[in-house]
């Protein structure tokens, strides 16, 4: 059995290649090689809500599995991406419910969605860096959070004017988008309130 290699999340952006489709960026912590994974919205936007920590009202199709197998006492030990044939990465989860150790098959967008929740760490192997792996000199993954996905996929500007609000306007609108799951308007609102934060300006 090949030594496992542990990666870590560098990011998402909207795939060029792909129309409607994500790259999720994974990287060999510590090295360059990458490894990017084509995704799709649904698990991108899942990925990414919970890397920026926001709370939706109700919980999502990820969030749902991290609460139903907490309910059972069931928890994911690890992510392992163990095989990349015809293109496809094929995943599963290690879980351990105190006393048996399982392996689940599972998609590899669903897995790390999964991981992101339990904080669990994700493998991959040295055959599978060797076949589908690339090395970057340097970071360039440019969206990680929801407002950037959904404003790549649009080929508009992230940028928008929240300069007029009061602070206290802003976190009163900023409870509202994530009771609507207005997730793209809610990180924009919270973008605002991070850089009046740092600069003193509340």
């Amino acid at each position: 059995m090949e030594n496992k290699i542990k990666l870590e999340i560098l990011g998402i952006s909207y795939s060029q290649s792909q129309s409607g489709a994500y790259a999720l960026i994974l990287g060999e912590v510590g090295e360059k090689r990458r490894l990017p994974i084509v995704i799709g919205s649904f698990e991108a936007q899942a990925i990414a809500i919970e890397l920026e920590k926001m709370k939706p009202s109700r919980p999502l199709t990820h969030d749902l599995f991290k609460s139903f197998a907490e309910t059972f006492k069931i928890n994911i030990s690890e992510v392992i991406i163990y095989k990349f044939s015809e293109g496809i990465f094929f995943a599963k989860l290690i879980c351990n419910n105190g006393g048996d150790v399982i392996e689940i098959d599972s998609r590899t967008s669903d897995a790390v969605a999964i991981a992101v929740r339990f904080k669990c760490p994700i493998y991959t192997y040295e055959s599978i860096l060797n076949a589908a792996g690339i090395i970057l000199p340097e970071e360039h993954s440019s969206a990680s959070n929801p407002e950037e996905i959904e404003e790549e996929k649009k080929g508009k500007s992230t940028e928008r004017d929240f300069e007029q609000y009061t602070f206290k306007e802003l976190e009163t609108m900023l409870m509202a988008a994530i009771d609507e799951e207005a997730y793209e308007k809610a990180s924009k609102i919270r973008d605002e309130i991070s850089r009046r934060k740092a600069q003193g300006s509340e």
